[in-house]
């Protein structure tokens, strides 16, 4: 009898989830571990994390297939693949002495950037009829429909379109898809500058220190987004400091201004300070000693 009285209850629940029990309780998962990075980020040990993030991003994949608009896990999905491939496979690969190592490390870094993209174009694309068509056609126009509750997967598809192009400089194809890159980021800017402690303005550090200014860029702009990154960040983050190094101070030659940005970069507490950004900065420091090591490369003087 008292089953008879439970059963209708349980039934109406289903009903208020549109959903089976099974299909409510992936929902939750999913919601669970598109949620988790913050556990990587907090890390001290890089070489754990190297280890762990393959098997998550494989555990949210197989979610995902249960779910297949679920934004979460698309945002989560596009964020890790893109941090995995930039911290781990192409560190790894552009550190390669082997030459064959090198070309097969940079080649999966560009294919898991281009998976990352994937799940980004699709989270922007839910609920947004036509709208990776638009992309292709019209960037600003479809950027301009994407609003502050997506400001997330703006920067991570963004990031990861544009990571997959300079991955990619023989390929005419993908060198096109940078003005889409642009429109996204763009939109994220306009939106919410804040978002990650200035990681837009990141962007845009290596976006105009990068390029010649025959080609659109400007060292002046680089240096403006480099200051408003730091600030924003409180001096928490030390990518901004490494990603003009690399880019602005490499193009103009500025081996003095290099050497004291990654000196900064590398005096930098990053297993204390900053907690939210920790596993950030040990990448971001590791890069810093290699660059370092390469500046008789990098500077003709």
């Amino acid at each position: 009898m008292l089953s008879r009285r439970i059963s209708p209850l349980i039934l109406a629940a289903c009903l208020l989830f549109a959903c089976s029990p099974r299909s409510y309780f992936l929902s939750r998962m999913a919601d669970a571990a598109s949620s988790g990075g913050e556990v990587f980020a907090r890390d001290d040990d890089p070489e754990l994390v190297r280890e762990a993030v393959p098997f998550a991003l494989k555990a949210m994949e197989s979610l995902l297939d249960a779910s297949p608009e679920h934004k979460g896990l698309l945002t989560a999905l596009c964020k890790g693949f893109t941090q995995y491939a930039v911290a781990f496979v192409r560190q790894d690969a552009e550190e390669a002495q082997d030459l064959g190592a090198r070309r097969a490390g940079m080649e999966r870094s560009r294919r898991l950037l281009l998976r990352a993209r994937e799940y980004g174009v699709r989270g922007l694309s839910a609920g947004r009829e036509g709208f990776a068509a638009a992309l292709s056609g019209d960037p600003v126009g479809a950027a301009a429909r994407v609003g502050a509750e997506d400001v997330p997967l703006l920067y991570w598809t963004a990031a990861a379109w544009s990571l997959a192009v300079t991955s990619s400089p023989d390929d005419p194809a993908l060198l096109a898809d940078l003005p889409r890159c642009e429109a996204l980021m763009r939109r994220a800017l306009a939106l919410d500058e804040r978002y990650d402690d200035g990681a837009v303005h990141e962007f845009f550090v290596a976006f105009e220190g990068g390029r010649p200014e025959a080609m659109g860029g400007s060292v002046d702009r680089a240096r403006g987004h480099l200051e408003r990154a730091m600030a924003l960040s409180g001096g928490r983050k030390v990518s901004p400091l490494v990603t003009f190094a690399e880019t602005a101070s490499v193009r103009t030659q500025d081996r003095k201004g290099f050497l004291d940005l990654l000196d900064r970069a590398l005096a930098f507490d990053a297993r204390s300070a900053s907690p939210e950004h920790r596993m950030a900065n040990l990448v971001s420091q590791r890069r810093a000693r290699w660059l370092k090591g390469r500046v008789d490369d990098l500077f003709l003087d």
